[in-house]
């Protein structure tokens, strides 16, 4: 478990004193502060709306590295520093900063289905003190499972793997399970604890008869990535998975919404409540493009025709 208060001016230094600065807490569920993607997309938004960390703001990041048991007692902490406004990213951080409290306003990034999560009760009227971006659209699901339907015709078993531990797993059985009968796919969820429990999951479901693959798009499996790509490489299957970058690590193709475009967004977000807008004034928003990468070569290497239809949906073709 790794905390950073980053950028902070030293006591005495800022000209208008370093109690003065308005405070931005961030608060994760995984990976380091230092390390983790959305982190870095949300300083670049803030930047260029002229934030200047030190100078006109202070940052203060905090992270449970995976152990989501202690991401209310890293909000709590964050809250202490008295923030303007608290960013959590994604579902297990969003969550243990609304239990933690009612009144700094939360600016939830990258959580699946807000509502259903209990993070929060409308998305045209959230909360009291919630509002955000949220990762997926009702139709996500369906479109992945169709996606690798139509790249391996012959699918009739799918692995689904994710994280147990996110919420966001039981979201994605309810989404895929209607889509995969109305496409004849039998589907196997296998949840795994921690990133050392991933080669075994994937090994289950071949064994168990998986002809294909479905990575669920959680920060575990993000952070994860390139080992998880690796290993379904040497399984010889198609797989989709929620991030670009995967492909470009040699997955065969990803449907997702973009990490960094969502949360340079959320920058804006929390320059709106810096600002004095009240996240009741602040609908939820939800994402209305996502991206279809394809890689060519890993087609070829698993013996895949990819039919025009892909070829035409995708907005990236790597050869």
């Amino acid at each position: 478990m790794i905390g950073f208060a980053l950028f902070a001016a030293p006591h005495g230094v800022d000209a208008q004193g370093s109690e003065s600065l308005r405070r931005i807490a961030f608060l994760s569920g995984d990976d380091t502060c230092f390390a983790n993607r959305g982190f870095s997309a949300f300083l670049d938004g803030l930047r260029s709306l002229e934030y200047r960390p030190g100078e006109n703001v202070a940052i203060d990041c905090r992270s449970a590295e995976g152990r989501y048991d202690q991401l209310d007692t890293l909000a709590a902490d964050l809250l202490r520093l008295h923030p303007a406004v608290l960013v959590a990213a994604a579902a297990p951080a969003s969550l243990a900063a609304k239990r933690t409290t009612r009144t700094t306003p939360i600016v939830s990034v990258y959580s699946a289905d807000p509502v259903g999560l209990g993070i929060v009760s409308s998305l045209a009227r959230p909360d009291a003190n919630v509002t955000g971006i949220s990762a997926l659209a009702s139709n996500y699901a369906a479109k992945s499972l169709q996606i690798l339907k139509e790249l391996a015709p012959r699918t009739s078993r799918v692995g689904v793997l994710g994280h147990a531990a996110n919420p966001t797993f039981v979201i994605y059985q309810r989404e895929l399970e209607p889509a995969a009968r109305a496409l004849g796919i039998q589907l196997d969820f296998v949840g795994v604890a921690s990133p050392a429990e991933i080669e075994a999951a994937l090994a289950t479901m071949t064994g168990r008869g998986a002809d294909a693959l479905l990575i669920m798009h959680q920060p575990l499996t993000f952070v994860q990535r390139d080992s998880i790509v690796q290993l379904v490489s040497r399984l010889r299957l198609p797989a989709i998975y929620g991030s670009r970058e995967a492909v470009e690590l040699g997955g065969l193709v990803s449907y997702a919404v973009s990490v960094d475009a969502t949360f340079r967004r959320a920058a804006f977000i929390v320059d709106k409540v810096l600002h004095g807008t009240k996240t009741t004034d602040l609908p939820v928003e939800q994402p209305t493009n996502f991206e279809l990468v394809l890689n060519l070569k890993t087609a070829k290497a698993l013996g895949l025709r990819v039919p025009q239809s892909v070829r035409l949906q995708a907005d990236q073709v790597i050869d």
